[in-house]
């Protein structure tokens, strides 16, 4: 009888994995969200991450509104995109565009108007614009600090605010705002970009309880290091562009990796997504579990940075 018992352990244990897995992949089917025909806004889309969620969103066959401050590069985009040979397995259709700075928060509001006057709704927002930072407190002007919040912060708040109403009228509609790993930790030296990501990601957490009554999601984004000109752009304490690549940039996610991810977040309709490695995952665990190691961790390396600074 024991004999017995021990045989069928194994194969009962592996079927109800089996179950559970395939439980799993069915209740992720079903609820995945196709993208074809569905109205996409994508912020930043003139270059970097995304220009790629633009390709990405295009090629999943959505009617795209790209924004940017340059009218020429997101006529680029539109071009390339326009003529891009998707062998006719998805319809895709040739991008809208509007033009504004997001950091001029007085302007968002006419821009949304303008946005939605392009499909008449929005089904997808994907909050992706923003303003790196370098630079030591010290040295920092309270000015750039506010100039990040502007862009990072405020400007996604405003624009996702002004979009709001006509998904909650519809009682559909997804908001995606690209944050960082520094959202959830800081890091020496990075203070206002830090800030701005610590802000956005508790801004959106509070959205996400708020819109669930009206059937609305809201997915974070938390990416480390992205190749892109990001740090190049960045500002430093006096408001001037940083002009580097950073180390750390250069050996970071493949944009389209990462496009590929906010696209994934979307159909599976994912909260709250990390890309990241080892080390700075851990540090987000740490930061909650161990504070006191990771303070002593991030004085070490401000440090060790400032020495290097000085050589």
């Amino acid at each position: 009888m024991e004999r017995v018992l021990g045989l069928g352990v194994g194969p009962l244990a592996a079927g109800t994995v089996g179950l559970l897995i395939l439980l799993k992949v069915i209740q992720r089917l079903r609820h995945k969200q196709n993208l074809q025909d569905k109205v996409v806004v994508i912020t930043g889309a003139s270059s970097g991450l995304g220009k790629e969620c633009a390709r990405v969103f295009h090629a999943a066959g959505a009617r795209l509104i790209l924004c940017g401050r340059d009218q020429k590069r997101l006529q680029e985009v539109v071009e390339e995109l326009r003529n891009k040979n998707n062998n006719g397995k998805i319809q895709t259709y040739t991008p809208c565009t509007v033009t504004f700075d997001l950091s001029s928060t007085s302007l968002v509001s006419s821009a949304a108007k303008e946005i939605l006057k392009c499909h008449g709704h929005v089904d997808v927002l994907i909050n992706n614009a923003g303003i790196s930072y370098r630079g030591n407190i010290l040295d920092t002007h309270v000015s750039v600090q506010r100039d990040v919040m502007e862009t990072n912060y405020f400007g996604p708040v405003a624009l996702t605010q002004a979009i709001l109403p006509s998904m909650v009228d519809r009682r559909s509609g997804h908001i995606v705002v690209i944050s960082s790993v520094q959202g959830k930790i800081s890091i020496p030296y990075r203070s206002a970009y830090a800030a701005s990501k610590h802000a956005t990601q508790a801004y959106f957490d509070c959205l996400r309880a708020e819109v669930d009554r009206f059937g609305l999601q809201v997915s974070v984004i938390s990416p480390g290091y992205i190749r892109t000109n990001l740090s190049i752009n960045a500002v430093t304490g006096d408001g001037s562009q940083y002009g580097v690549m950073d180390k750390t940039t250069a050996k970071g996610w493949d944009p389209v990796d990462v496009a590929r991810a906010v696209l994934k977040a979307v159909c599976h309709k994912q909260k709250d997504v990390v890309l990241a490695g080892p080390l700075p995952t851990a540090a987000v665990y740490l930061r909650t579990l161990w504070p006191a190691l990771y303070f002593r961790l991030m004085a070490s390396r401000a440090l060790k940075e400032q020495r290097v600074k000085e050589e």
